[in-house]
């Protein structure tokens, strides 16, 4: 069950998963550490969901926005305006404590000539979601990707989520809201263009 985990944004060295065996055992040791018995029938399975659920919920590391960017469409009949895709829900899991962060992404695009597929920016923010993650990361990465392969006229991602590492332990403060932002090109030079991104981006 060796593998190398391929883009893991920390370090450019591959780096060695371990065995589903090590990452069962891991998970016993937590249960311990946590102050239950690992051998205990309702714990019994758990080791294993854990591992295959943490699979699911970091399959970004095995997966390359380059890949799902690369195809374009030029046939846009010159449009050029912005293209907006918002409300876009994902699910990440904070880099510090592990614990969820909840959120929806706005994502947008100035078009130079060629345009995504609209399905592909929900899948760009969805791969980079399913890595460990801080807020400011994310909405980097996302804006990054789409202007390293699209190189579009500007790219805009405001990032609205919920981070339980705050609501679940230390402050305890419930129903709180983090929102980041980045802009490049158009986006970043001109005020007014970031005015009408959020304008959209807000619009219900």
């Amino acid at each position: 069950m060796d593998a190398i985990v391929k883009n893991f944004p920390a370090s450019k060295e591959k780096q060695v998963r371990p065995s589903q065996h090590e990452a069962e055992e891991a998970v016993r040791v937590l249960l311990r550490w946590a102050g239950d018995d690992p051998a205990r029938e309702g714990l019994l399975d758990t080791p294993k969901r854990v591992a295959a659920a943490y699979r699911e919920l970091f399959a970004g590391y095995e997966q390359s926005p380059e890949d799902v960017l690369g195809r374009t469409f030029e046939e846009v009949s010159g449009y050029d305006d912005i293209v907006l895709v918002r409300d876009i829900p994902f699910f990440s899991h904070c880099e510090h404590h592990m614990l969820p962060i909840i959120g929806k992404a706005h994502v947008a695009y100035l078009p130079n000539g060629r345009v995504l597929g609209l399905s592909k920016i929900a899948r760009v923010v969805e791969i980079f979601g399913r890595r460990l993650q801080t807020q400011e990361n994310l909405t980097a990465q996302i804006a990054n990707a789409i202007e390293e392969t699209l190189k579009p006229r500007g790219v805009a991602v405001m990032i609205e989520a919920e981070h339980l590492c705050m609501e679940m332990r230390g402050v305890l403060k419930q129903g709180s809201h983090t929102m980041t932002t980045t802009f490049t090109g158009e986006f970043k030079a001109n005020a007014a263009e970031q005015a009408r991104f959020f304008t959209l981006a807000r619009n219900r």
